[in-house]
């Protein structure tokens, strides 16, 4: 359960879900982390953070007969009381419900596809209700989405990419602590921010080869024809219109379409880059394999200094993993795994389920292993992939 306190209330113990400040605005790496030690309550107290929300499904609560006492919450009407109603579950929990909720959201972004290639307005109230669900499932276990985005039709490439690119949005805005209706609204971004595509040519998204400067050109118009479809929108926020217009924006200024630059691109828009081109780079397209997300996310930090804000890629390398939940990997001790938990406290070592001895090539009853405690001395070696060694992701997770 999330509960609001006042920060004199913290101690040892308690698992800290958000830390009532903007996210720049405060001494961690990460916004949620269990308090292990009293410098870390003194860190808070000393910049100033007057509330924060515990998770006492994850920590302490309370003490008997201890009340939080009543605050000022800035949070937007029904956020707060949204928030406090979603909990986390485990991943084999949720992930039954997530394979619902892609259905329901591939088939939305199809229509909407659909209706804007007819030109036909797209309804935001008929998206709202099922981007809800979206949210909902990526703040109760945010790797169920996740794992099942990675399992993709290569002929639906433009409006997947969209909907894995909402996911991760979602799941970052999380991370860092935004408010769930900045979470929704980011969400109905990213899955609006390719809209403008519907007109490219197949040959051209799917060519294999570079682009030639006039097929380049064609691809770059895609954000203005997003930004005057999403534009048109009665109701659409100006978050979500910010993502199409500016997902494409380098640090450097050298993105498009308007070559902003630094600051001049809003904190999400500069979060949406990062995803975006994250999730391009983890996807197999007709013409290339896709990427293991430990080297996507090697190639994005290294990119980090000219094309994208260092200190988000930082931030998303923590939120996602090093090795993201659904990744297949290998232990030194030769088993073959699948990761279905991350600490963003202990990056290189994530919660995994051992499928597979490769040594013996020998199928295993599936057990769970936390690599983070001390006690397990396995580790990673690597990323593997799935099919070199014949294994159905589905039935571990």
């Amino acid at each position: 359960m999330i509960t609001r306190i006042a920060s004199e209330q913290l101690r040892v113990g308690m698992f800290i879900h958000h830390l009532e400040c903007g996210w720049m605005d405060h001494p961690f790496m990460v916004n949620q982390f269990q308090i292990t030690e009293q410098a870390q309550i003194d860190k808070i107290l000393q910049h100033g953070i007057d509330r924060v929300s515990i998770d006492t499904a994850l920590g302490l609560g309370l003490p008997e007969g201890q009340a939080s006492p009543s605050l000022d919450l800035d949070l937007e009407v029904g956020d707060a009381a949204l928030d406090a109603t979603v909990q986390h579950v485990p991943l084999s929990e949720e992930i039954r419900v997530a394979k619902q909720v892609l259905s329901e959201v591939h088939a939305l972004m199809a229509d909407v596809m659909q209706d804007v290639r007819l030109g036909r307005g797209v309804e935001l109230e008929r998206m709202e209700p099922v981007v809800e669900k979206l949210v909902q499932s990526v703040l109760r276990n945010p790797g169920a989405l996740s794992c099942l985005g990675r399992v993709r039709q290569k002929d639906h490439y433009t409006f997947e990419h969209s909907v894995n690119v909402s996911v991760l949005l979602a799941h970052f805005c999380n991370h860092l602590g935004l408010n769930r209706r900045t979470i929704r609204d980011a969400a109905i971004g990213a899955l609006l921010h390719d809209v403008g595509k519907v007109n490219t040519p197949d040959a051209i998204l799917n060519k294999p080869g570079p682009l030639s400067d006039e097929e380049f050109a064609q691809i770059r118009e895609h954000v203005g024809q997003g930004v005057d479809i999403v534009s048109a929108i009665p109701g659409i926020s100006d978050i979500a219109l910010t993502i199409v217009a500016q997902h494409h924006e380098h640090m450097d200024g050298g993105g498009y379409p308007a070559g902003l630059k630094g600051d001049q691109i809003a904190q999400l828009g500069q979060m949406a880059a990062i995803v975006d081109v994250y999730e391009a780079l983890t996807s197999a397209r007709r013409y290339r394999a896709a990427m293991e997300p430990s080297h996507a996310l090697q190639r994005i930090f290294g990119w980090s200094k000219q094309q994208f804000n260092n200190e988000l890629v930082q931030r998303f390398i923590q939120c996602v993993g090093i090795y993201p939940v659904g990744t297949l990997v290998m232990l030194d001790s030769g088993m073959l795994a699948i990761v279905v938990e991350s600490h963003p406290d202990k990056l290189l070592s994530p919660s995994v389920r051992v499928v597979l001895d490769s040594r013996r090539d020998l199928i295993l009853t599936p057990r769970d292993l936390d690599l983070s405690n001390p006690l397990v001395k396995d580790r990673i070696l690597s990323s593997e992939s799935a099919s070199k060694w014949k294994i159905n992701m589905s039935l571990y997770l």
